[in-house]
């Protein structure tokens, strides 16, 4: 496969931004301890390198919810692969995500954790494709609202590759030889 990829946000301003993030985040959760719940596996790479910015007390766990197969466009099909090792309850719970695209994944989720009486949920996304809702979810902290263009590095994959890339990029498919 000869795919093409081609820079959307460099790897200086990815970590600028989530530099700024970490330090909003800490400001907003001064004298409070925070709960980042990952999901994985493509917010791996974002939840490290903001929890390494967060001054505040930091706990961290991890789930994996599904929507995608191998390809590129979301399945519409909702589902917990891993579940926390931890309870929630009573914890100020900040869900770090990507990519927000379609909102059916977040929306599921977010709607699954308040049933666990957290003290408050919020969401943390690295990108955001605003023009591709089709569920309202309110996203408290957004990296960079990109358009709707099939991305991948800082943890996002195709087909399990190029999450290992330190910048985001837009993947022009090749053909195959």
């Amino acid at each position: 496969m000869s795919d093409k990829i081609r820079v959307m946000l460099s790897e200086e301003e990815v970590n600028s931004r989530i530099a700024e993030l970490g330090a909003q985040i800490s400001k907003d959760y001064e004298g409070k301890e925070v709960f980042l719940l990952c999901i994985l596996r493509g917010s791996v790479f974002f939840t490290t390198e903001l929890a390494k910015r967060i001054t505040v007390p930091v706990m961290i766990d991890f789930m994996s919810v599904s929507s995608y197969g191998d390809g590129t466009k979301s399945s519409g099909v909702v589902r917990i692969v891993k579940d926390l090792d931890s309870s929630i309850e009573g914890k100020d719970v900040l869900v770090v995500e990507d990519i927000i695209d379609s909102g059916r994944t977040l929306s599921y989720l977010l709607e699954t954790l308040k049933q666990r009486h957290p003290a408050s949920v919020k969401l943390c996304t690295l990108l955001d494709k605003p023009e591709r809702r089709v569920v309202d979810v309110n996203v408290d902290y957004t990296g960079f609202e990109i358009p709707d263009e099939f991305v991948v590095g800082y943890g996002l994959d195709y087909a399990q590759k190029y999450r290992n890339l330190p910048y985001i990029g837009v993947v022009e498919l090749g053909e195959e030889a």
